[in-house]
């Protein structure tokens, strides 16, 4: 089989303008320790990994799957790896950021952006934030927010791009449930293959070698020795994190043949956008500015990609995953016909987004590459105060047993 070829600009354009169904990637990844070697996946309420039955090329039966990584937590991953990029100058997108530093009480949290609050520019921290003294969804960016739509995703690409292509529901805002809504146009997800589920140990001996029979009682602050063992609220050392912990065995973890992400990027998605100038929707369709926007959300999604394959894939704890090859897509252009495939590291796909912006820029479609900031409201101050002040008194009750 011949070698990938790197994907470049107007090989994107020209799928994108085209009738090409998606791009798509399937990477096996094995863990860091090796074939063989154990992993964990994320928990679930009641403790529990999210596993399933699945089918899988070259089986005849379905295979017991684990999820190792969510399409909501691989958006967020990409995100993050979108956010690092700005921090370091590497990329200019879009960017909206509540500054919490400029109060006292905050100033530990910093600033929050677009790519870092759950619903993206629809979250309440935003809605609830200042832009020059006025309610965020009051002036004159909040308020076009809500003419949004596919057929009107001007806003949103001027604004928020990265809302285009992870998805974003306006549920919060004036409109309610008929808020604007984007579908997700880059999914991505990692699952364990041939899953076979482990145990995981715990114990601890105390250098101290502390012994459960003294006694001690928390309070404010700390703990005392207790006088009596038998007295009233007395508690062994462990729960002053003193002494042995018993070895203990319970579930966890699993052991996988392989895990394997799969990555989608759906054109069709993508080709539902318009992006009329005037940002009204109007019956005159432009053809050279639509696909222009288009190109440039499909740049950014693949950027986003490799800007996270780039930083590896440590998941979690004692879930760090290597690539069995390199990263390689395909598309799916022509029905019956063999997928062109296609190599897109982060340096390329930051060019041709770049090369993109620009060509977006010469039909009149142009975004922001200097952050909109916004300051927190006092009442939005107010409110984690008071959560601040509510968890000290609750740490505080909890420390006098």
């Amino acid at each position: 089989m011949s070698e990938a070829r790197s994907l470049t600009f107007e090989e994107l354009r020209s799928a994108v303008a085209g009738s090409a169904c998606a791009f798509r990637c399937r990477c096996e990844l094995q863990p860091a320790a090796g074939e063989g070697g154990k992993v964990f996946p994320p928990t679930y309420a009641g403790a529990v990994y999210a596993k399933e039955q699945r089918r899988v090329p070259g089986r005849d039966e379905p295979v017991e799957c684990v999820l190792l990584d969510s399409v909501q937590s691989q958006a967020n991953r990409m995100e993050e790896a979108l956010q690092a990029a700005v921090d370091t100058g590497r990329l200019k997108i879009p960017v909206i950021e509540v500054d919490f530093a400029t109060t006292e009480l905050l100033r530990a949290i910093g600033k929050v952006t677009s790519l870092q609050a759950p619903h993206r520019i629809a979250d309440a921290i935003l809605r609830d934030s200042l832009l020059n003294g006025k309610p965020f969804r009051e002036t004159a960016e909040g308020m076009s927010l809500s003419k949004a739509s596919p057929v009107n995703a001007t806003t949103l690409y001027r604004l928020c791009p990265t809302a285009l292509i992870f998805g974003l529901w306006d549920s919060t805002g004036p409109m309610g449930g008929l808020g604007a809504k984007f579908q997700r146009t880059i999914v991505s997800e990692i699952v364990g293959i041939d899953a076979v589920y482990g145990v995981k140990t715990s114990s601890r001996i105390d250098p101290l070698q502390v012994r459960a029979a003294v006694k001690v009682i928390k309070r404010e602050g700390g703990w005392v020795i207790a006088d009596d063992p038998k007295a009233k609220g007395t508690v062994s050392p462990a729960e002053v994190n003193h002494g042995n912990i018993t070895p203990d065995i319970t579930p966890g973890g699993v052991t996988i043949t392989a895990a394997e992400q799969t990555i989608t990027l759906s054109l069709p998605a993508l080709r539902r956008l318009r992006f009329p100038l005037n940002g009204e929707v109007d019956c005159k369709v432009d053809c050279k500015v639509d696909q222009a926007g288009q190109t440039v959300l499909a740049a950014l999604a693949l950027c986003a990609v490799a800007l996270t394959a780039e930083k590896g894939f440590d998941l979690r704890s004692r879930c760090l995953l290597w690539p069995a090859g390199p990263m390689e897509w395909e598309l799916l252009d022509r029905p019956g016909q063999s997928p062109s495939r296609y190599a897109f590291a982060a340096g390329d796909a930051l060019s041709a987004l770049e090369q993109a912006v620009i060509a977006a820029e010469k039909v009149g479609l142009r975004w922001s590459t200097t952050s909109l900031k916004l300051t927190p409201a006092p009442q939005l101050v107010e409110l984690v105060r008071r959560s601040q002040e509510r968890d000290m008194v609750r740490d505080s009750e909890e420390g006098d047993g």
